[in-house]
């Protein structure tokens, strides 16, 4: 179906003519300058862990003490309300003033995702523009996932157009199958690649051709891919990748932009060194303890950390040894 004809909507023309409009940037790392979108997406960004009180509330206090921390660190921007943030576990309201939080405390030129992605099109529409009145510049739409056997390439390229269209600001598509049993497929990223108020994709997946892939073919279109994972962070780099959204990176957040510096400046066997080291500790927070195990390791760095929201449960203290012994091994502790 021709471009016309599938993302015909009336926001078509403004977001075309700020498409025009938007200045000229570097793609990836290596890529002669060619056409960009407004928002450079090039950098790490920490998804951020929310912060709960014993009772499990939303401790906002802890959340600005922990921005505070992270402002020394050169983030592109930080990613609320995405895996990591527990955003399932989250009141909608709790979604919102999370958002309105960061915002506040946050400099106007680093760049606030905020994840709005709901089961519904009507839904997610509805959270992506309060995103945005609470001061999100781009909305992470994950996937759709409870009715997974219907979530056919033309049911997603549906959701998403409708959504951005639909949009005041920018949209990341987010591809997580390690939660949602789903993976986008290729073919639907590089039609809403297309989608002139789709920014680009943080992809989870952890397969590299498949990234690779998705920037070769998305060379003509201003679509950004980010490595969803501080595992294969530098491999996505060298495929043209433009940045991470990175777990780890509430931990290790300058070890973490110190390998993203190495992998533009082209040094790459110190860049190998460094991805290395963070790729156990990586794995030790995303899925051998998850997010109770991220909340510890901020602990011993200095953040708060504080439990997760129930159902899940805190380490015990057998598996916080091995969570220390694997940062220790790796020369972080």
């Amino acid at each position: 179906m021709a471009l016309s004809t599938r993302f015909a909507s009336p926001l078509r023309p403004t977001l075309a003519a700020l498409h025009q409009a938007a200045p000229r940037q570097r793609r990836g790392l290596s890529a002669p300058p060619g056409p960009g979108h407004t928002l450079n997406l090039g950098g790490i960004f920490p998804p951020l862990a929310t912060p709960f009180s014993p009772t499990q509330e939303v401790d906002y206090a802890q959340l600005e003490g922990n921005l505070y921390r992270y402002a020394s660190i050169p983030f592109r921007g930080l990613v609320v309300l995405g895996s990591n943030g527990e955003y399932p576990y989250l009141a909608p309201r709790e979604r919102l003033e999370v958002v309105s939080c960061v915002r506040r405390a946050l400099p106007r030129d680093r760049l606030l995702l905020a994840g709005s992605g709901c089961e519904s099109t009507q839904a997610t529409i509805e959270l992506t523009v309060s995103m945005a009145e609470a001061g999100a510049d781009v909305a992470l739409v994950v996937t759709p996932c409870y009715y997974r056997g219907a979530m056919t390439s033309a049911a997603l390229i549906q959701h998403y157009t409708e959504v951005a269209d639909a949009s005041p600001i920018p949209v990341v598509l987010y591809s997580v199958p390690a939660n949602t049993g789903l993976d986008l497929p290729l073919e639907a990223v590089l039609t809403l690649a297309q989608h002139p108020n789709i920014l680009g994709i943080k992809d989870s997946g952890g397969d590299i051709t498949r990234m690779g892939l998705m920037v070769h073919k998305t060379q003509q279109e201003d679509f950004q891919v980010l490595a969803g994972s501080a595992s294969f962070l530098l491999a996505s780099y060298a495929l043209g990748a433009s940045g991470g959204v990175c777990a780890l990176a509430n931990v290790l957040g300058a070890p973490l932009c110190q390998l993203d510096s190495l992998c533009r400046e082209g040094r790459w066997q110190e860049a190998r060194d460094l991805q290395h080291r963070l790729m156990e500790p990586n794995v030790a927070v995303t899925r051998r303890f998850g997010i109770p195990g991220l909340k510890k390791a901020m602990e011993w760095f200095g953040y708060y950390g504080g439990p997760c929201r129930a159902p899940l449960a805190p380490l015990s203290s057998p598996q916080i040894e091995e969570l220390r012994e694997t940062f220790s091994v790796n020369g972080w502790l």
